[in-house]
């Protein structure tokens, strides 16, 4: 186990998303990675606050551009989706896929920015339940605070680690979606839940 202190850097949520490991046993030099991620969000954003406080959108750019490489966002987005992604065309399946990156890029960007920095302790990560995969379980800690327990579910993408769940304080994200897409594409399909996650984004976040 090994805590590091990270300054104004992510949000509980987005805990440095994913990272590339070399291999399960070599949990020092997935630590180096770790901390290389989050060393590069952190100088981005510290040396270019001034320009994201003058140009709001340049958070997602950078958040587009430095973490979200590390998502698997179309795996993300069928997980989410379940039963009802087989039905979808491959316009659909990419209409849903793209539209669902958008949504969370800009919801972690938003995050980011409200993040005001916390102890976080790394745990070594464990073998997934399924072939191929891993969960590295982090705690988020404040002052006067409960420990955020923040596990981060991965597959193996070639020679990469990708996030494709992140679980909070015990409730999947992925799962927690998928009951809103559910609802949505029961009312009004496929087109319907495109439509409105570009609308969210738009909105936002």
């Amino acid at each position: 186990m090994r805590t590091r202190r990270i300054r104004t850097l992510l949000v509980a949520g987005i805990l440095l998303l994913a990272w590339p490991l070399a291999s399960l046993g070599a949990e020092p030099s997935a630590t180096q990675l770790v901390e290389r991620t989050a060393d590069k969000m952190l100088s981005t954003l510290e040396n270019r606050r001034a320009e994201v406080e003058r140009k709001p959108q340049l958070i997602n750019e950078l958040v587009d551009s430095i973490l979200a490489p590390h998502f698997d966002f179309e795996q993300m987005t069928r997980l989410a989706v379940g039963r009802d992604w087989r039905t979808a065309s491959p316009t659909q399946q990419q209409g849903l896929t793209d539209s669902f990156r958008d949504l969370l890029v800009r919801t972690y960007a938003k995050s980011i920015m409200k993040y005001s920095g916390q102890d976080i302790v790394y745990e070594a990560a464990r073998p997934g339940t399924r072939s191929g995969t891993v969960v590295v379980p982090t705690e988020v800690r404040a002052p006067g605070s409960a420990p955020i327990p923040i596990d981060y579910y991965m597959l193996e993408r070639g020679s990469s680690w990708m996030v494709y769940d992140v679980v909070i304080d015990g409730v999947s994200m992925i799962s927690n979606y998928r009951s809103q897409f559910r609802t949505t594409i029961a009312t009004s399909g496929i087109n319907g839940l495109i439509e409105q996650l570009r609308a969210k984004t738009a909105r936002g976040a």
